[in-house]
């Protein structure tokens, strides 16, 4: 009986909004496709697909072309060093490390910002004019990062002429070439964090084991000791200050 009613209700209600909606003028949305009459329909057209297509790349724009790659690694690591797989949250790591790749980057998006951007907006630079000068702020920062190793890598797997200033190397070579190259940054900062955590462990174990207490999991009692440990060093503070002091 309790679906029967709620089922003669729903119709109920149904039927009402349906008689409401023929009794009311009802705004409608349609999209379709029509012949352009100015070619300025035709620019704002292109310039709409153009910002879908760049807010769906944005990700990966801000994961590949920006400091994010190092800081979430070693964020990453440091949680794992520290034992505690699921504090602090993903959430709060990706975005502590989107604020500081924000402030990292700061003076490369300005500049971006004032030689493209804006000119672009005030009509003064076409869309290829505004790229070629907008992306040479970008290059710069991944050039002042990458290792000449991982470039001339993909130099030579795109079998290119040798370039003979970093301006001659294409961008589509130095984008892998900058993110390999901070992958293996953010591995060595990765690898001094976990020195002091696993001295720790060590001597808890050692302590366990002496003692005679083997069915005690270390983790158990080396991890408080690591949580003390960071916070009377100040861990963040030293962290945060070492991974922007990097990039410059």
């Amino acid at each position: 009986m309790k679906l029967t009613k709620i089922i003669i209700l729903s119709i109920l209600i149904m039927g009402t909004l349906c008689s409401f909606a023929q009794a009311q003028s009802l705004p409608k949305i349609s999209i379709g496709l029509e012949q352009s009459k100015d070619s300025k329909d035709l620019s704002v057209t292109l310039q709409i697909l153009l910002l879908l297509t760049v807010l769906t790349l944005a990700p990966a724009i801000i994961i590949m072309l920006t400091s994010f790659v190092r800081i979430i690694i070693v964020f990453s690591f440091l949680r794992h060093a520290i034992g505690t797989n699921q504090m602090p949250p993903n959430q709060l790591l990706v975005g502590l490390a989107l604020i500081l790749t924000v402030f990292v980057m700061s003076p490369t998006i300005g500049k971006v910002n004032e030689t493209a951007v804006q000119p672009y907006l005030k009509g003064e630079l076409n869309q290829k004019q505004a790229y070629d000068i907008g992306i040479q702020p970008v290059r710069d920062f991944m050039l002042h990062q990458v290792r000449e190793k991982d470039l001339a890598l993909f130099v030579s797997f795109s079998n290119i002429p040798k370039p003979k200033t970093p301006a001659d190397i294409p961008t589509y070579i130095i984008i892998p070439g900058f993110v390999i190259s901070e992958l293996r940054i953010a591995f060595q900062i990765s690898f001094i964090l976990f020195i002091p955590f696993l001295i720790i462990d060590m001597v808890v174990a050692s302590v366990l084991m002496s003692m005679g207490m083997m069915m005690l999991p270390p983790i158990m009692v080396s991890l408080p000791f690591k949580i003390l440990l960071f916070v009377l060093v100040d861990g963040w503070y030293l962290i945060v200050k070492s991974l922007v002091e990097s990039f410059h």
